[in-house]
């Protein structure tokens, strides 16, 4: 199979700086552009100026003192070149009058599909806009797919249901707290670690939690926690992985509305005992292309208006209670002593998070780097709650399938100490449920 010619756009490195790794013996081909682009980026804090200055350091530590156009990326892996620029075809002149980024990263393309025919010239960029432009050129364009989750359908899709279960064995479940053992269903479905599903029989149901490591089957009971009672199933099953002390690390995906942050605090505020710290965070991500620097006041005022929804959260727990009552009091308490703490999660970035309960809330707009970088943080006793809806990506630079939450649901799938529970139906109003499904 004859090796391929990758050019790579600047939105690829600014969202995973070890791309070029990633090509197989495929050649990889860097703009000047993209170099000039990156150069704009290498300073602030954001993660997009971390891949930056990474992405330099990487490319400084490959070329070192050599002077040669193209660089070996290692055994097993193609070649790197960085790529001058070349002149607008005719083709480009005609359809592109500007003299962007974009189009000058596209004439390189242009330039290696004419000059090099004996290699597939493809673009790779996560601009959509671009790929079309590329296309209508007749160069082939691909956004980036290492980290995309592919089968995005088996996170959305809800709960299990098994259907014609023995009503004899949903009885055992009811009676027995330890449950029944796997091998009593004939039915071949798999079942994953910590799966929830709702068995069914003829004149019987049950809402039911799986351990793989016992291969047993337990009956979930419906929990009330912090003055919050489940109003459907997934509920009560995100409660019971909230709440389960094996599990250390759980994914609530949903669309607004459908409970996912209330109950991830309800369940940390239920088991305030157990924990040093209850932390709820959010990355700050600015809508409408206007910068924090935008909205007035000092840098508290300015993250204010992206913590509300939190706050908004905190106080229908709040309302649960009378205003006199120890359960509203405690919380009280627990903000003035920052045992409850809601901040940004950049300013959470950077410590040791040991026994503390931990919701990053907003998490489809993190990328998988960041998600990365939180999780390996996490010390003894902690348990991290990852909640979002990946329909409402606000980051430019990721998508539904590429996006943080994503990508840990899929990857952890299975393992012992993680659970995952889709959250389809909405509780916030019938209003609001209509519209996340129509608008």
């Amino acid at each position: 199979m004859k090796k391929k010619i990758f050019v790579l756009d600047t939105n690829v490195i600014l969202h995973d700086y070890m791309s070029i790794y990633n090509f197989e013996e495929n050649d990889i081909v860097i703009p000047i552009t993209v170099l000039e682009e990156l150069d704009q980026f290498k300073k602030g804090s954001s993660l997009i100026n971390f891949q930056a200055r990474e992405f330099m350091r990487e490319l400084d530590k490959i070329t070192g003192d050599k002077i040669e156009k193209s660089i070996s990326l290692g055994e097993g892996r193609g070649m790197l070149t960085l790529e001058l620029g070349k002149p607008f075809s005719p083709q480009m002149k005609a359809s592109f009058t500007e003299n962007s980024a974009d189009n000058k990263i596209l004439a390189v393309a242009v330039y290696y599909q004419k000059n090099f025919p004996e290699q597939e010239t493809i673009l790779v960029t996560q601009d959509i806009n671009f790929r079309m432009k590329a296309k209508s050129l007749g160069i082939k364009s691909q956004d980036y797919q290492t980290g995309k989750v592919h089968n995005l359908e088996a996170l959305e899709r809800g709960i299990s249901i098994c259907e014609n279960i023995d009503d004899k064995l949903i009885s055992d479940l009811y009676k027995n707290a330890e449950g029944i053992k796997r091998s009593r269903l004939d039915i071949e479905q798999d079942f994953k670690a910590n799966e929830y599903s709702i068995f069914k029989g003829n004149s019987s149901s049950a809402l039911v939690h799986y351990n793989a490591a016992e291969e047993r089957f337990t009956k979930v009971e419906k929990q009330k926690v912090y003055g919050i009672t489940p109003r459907n199933a997934e509920q009560t099953f995100a409660i019971a992985a909230l709440l389960n002390p094996e599990i250390k690390l759980v994914t609530l995906m949903g669309k607004a509305g459908t409970g996912k942050t209330l109950l991830a605090l309800a369940a940390a505020l239920e088991q305030r005992k157990d924990y040093l710290q209850i932390l709820l965070a959010r990355p700050v991500v600015p809508l409408a292309n206007r910068d924090l620097g935008f909205l007035p006041g000092d840098a508290k005022n300015k993250i204010s208006p992206y913590m509300q929804p939190l706050f908004d959260n905190l106080t229908v727990i709040k309302n649960c209670f009378d205003a006199q009552s120890k359960d509203y009091q405690r919380i009280e308490k627990m903000l003035e002593t920052e045992k409850l703490l809601i901040s940004p999660l950049a300013y959470i970035r950077g410590r040791t998070l040991s026994k503390i309960f931990f919701i990053i809330d907003e998490a489809q707009n993190l990328t998988p780097h960041e998600v990365k970088t939180i999780i390996t943080r996490a010390g003894e006793g902690t348990k991290l709650v990852f909640a979002g809806d990946i329909q409402q990506i606000d980051s430019p630079y990721l998508d539904s399938k590429s996006n943080g939450l994503s990508y840990l649901s899929d990857r952890m799938d299975g393992q012992n100490i993680f659970a995952h529970i889709n959250l389809i139906k909405g509780e916030r109003s019938y209003l609001a449920d209509l519209a996340g499904s129509l608008l």
